[in-house]
């Protein structure tokens, strides 16, 4: 189950408990440091490690079983991640701390993001390299 909505007027924001599945099926570690705007879409079974802060601006759009993580203990890393306006992360990815992508990028599917992404830009693979320009006029 995702959040869907045809208009952002009927957008509610998920009710999210500590270390406890949504109602959408989704989990949030040290919730007081997420930032959630509106009309977001997260999928089912991702992760959102907040500890050092994520923060998620309106419209973006997360596929299932995605892992943002804003601190990992294996290599000490530890950022806070900014997901940019309309931006799009396809399902089983993986977002490493620190990471920024920008407004209207595009990860494709089973991506492993190491490096900022600027805006407008499709990138793929893993590690997530870049892919072409995104032009705002087509849905790729």
């Amino acid at each position: 189950m995702t959040m869907t909505f045809t208009h952002p007027e009927e957008w509610k924001e998920p009710e999210i408990k500590e270390r406890e599945l949504t109602k959408y099926h989704w989990l949030v570690l040290h919730k007081e440091n997420l930032k959630l705007g509106k009309c977001t879409d997260i999928g089912a079974f991702t992760l959102l490690d907040a500890s050092e802060g994520i923060e998620i601006e309106e419209r973006v759009k997360i596929g299932s079983h995605t892992s943002i993580y804003s601190r990992t203990d294996s290599d000490n890393k530890k950022g806070k991640v900014i997901l940019k306006t309309g931006c799009a992360i396809g399902s089983h990815c993986v977002i490493m701390p620190g990471i920024t992508i920008g407004e209207n990028a595009l990860v494709g599917a089973m991506s492993f993001v190491n490096k900022n992404i600027p805006a407008n830009e499709v990138w793929v693979g893993s590690p997530a390299r870049f892919l072409k320009k995104r032009r705002l006029n087509q849905k790729n």
